[in-house]
């Protein structure tokens, strides 16, 4: 492995998500998004949609599904009508992502039990998987739902999935079932990902592939507290620390407004000094339907090797 300095990208890229068959940005403006779940048309607050929409004011309220915030952060409730009231709140309906199927939920924090902006990262972890060899390690910490971990699981990776929510854990076997991945090598871990990482290290495990996708703001299963600007920078260290010599790829996604991909790419390049490789910086971005539009929804800083 080379012991160079890694290379940052100069410039910023946009890793843009295009809507597939079971979800679409259909139109934005006036601080909301009108969006395609399966067979649902669901409005959701985007405060940085400052345009006018596209389409008439019909389209919009003939939404099935719309989220009436009820503070600045993502705390609401939704309002359902037809086959969404039918379903009811918090039930869950199936969705895919080329081969893997996951489940869409009204979720009471504005999202769907998924962000579909982040299918360009799946994009990207199925063809780091693919030509790092035979069944790579890889760390998904903040997991979630699990959908990065199952694209990774069906490319042929063997997952640590990691998340401080047991009922997201949960959610995420169940998206394995679904998908029919649930035989596949997959340890699902309900734990703080900060100490999980600390007691790795410890251990001298080591990983092919590592993705974080960290909160703003956070609570682990014990009543660990996690403040991204205040702990961030040493988890990516020691992240760093558990990469093999042959790590292909170490992801690092933030929501955060405050931050950037150029803060992220120069916290990487400090964490990754000395391993050789490149860094990608930029943002995650949704494309509307008939390209006349694109939303940035968050910021990455990505290292892979040469």
């Amino acid at each position: 492995m080379s012991r160079t300095e890694p290379q940052v990208a100069e410039l910023p890229s946009v890793m843009r998500t295009t809507g597939w068959d079971d979800y679409g940005l259909i139109d934005s403006g006036n601080g909301r998004k009108l969006e395609r779940y399966g067979g649902f048309a669901v409005v959701r607050p985007e405060p940085q949609c400052l345009w006018t929409p596209a389409l008439p004011a019909a389209r919009w309220d003939a939404a099935e599904a719309v989220f009436d915030p009820t503070d600045e952060e993502d705390a609401g409730r939704w309002k359902l009508k037809g086959a969404a009231a039918a379903l009811g709140n918090g039930q869950a309906w199936p969705l895919s992502w080329r081969d893997v199927r996951f489940h869409g939920r009204f979720t009471s924090f504005r999202h769907l039990a998924f962000f579909p902006e982040q299918a360009a990262n799946w994009e990207f972890l199925d063809a780091a998987v693919r030509s790092a060899g035979a069944q790579p390690k890889v760390l998904n910490l903040f997991g979630y739902t699990g959908v990065a971990s199952l694209v990774m699981a069906a490319a042929g990776a063997a997952v640590t999935h990691v998340d401080a929510s047991k009922r997201a854990v949960g959610w995420a076997r169940e998206n394995a079932e679904l998908s029919g991945l649930a035989d596949r090598p997959i340890r699902w871990i309900t734990e703080d990902a900060r100490k999980y990482v600390q007691r790795e290290v410890r251990r001298g495990s080591r990983y092919e592939g590592i993705i974080l996708d960290p909160p703003k703001y956070g609570r682990g299963p014990d009543g660990e507290v996690w403040r991204l600007f205040e702990d961030l920078a040493e988890l990516v260290g020691l992240c760093a620390g558990l990469l093999s010599e042959n790590a292909r790829f170490l992801v690092l996604n933030a929501y955060a407004e405050r931050i950037s991909g150029a803060a992220l790419s120069g916290l990487l390049a400090q964490a990754m000094a000395g391993r050789g490789g490149r860094i990608e910086w930029g943002e995650l971005a949704l494309v509307q339907e008939g390209g006349a539009r694109e939303v940035g929804m968050s910021f990455f800083a990505r290292w892979q090797a040469s």
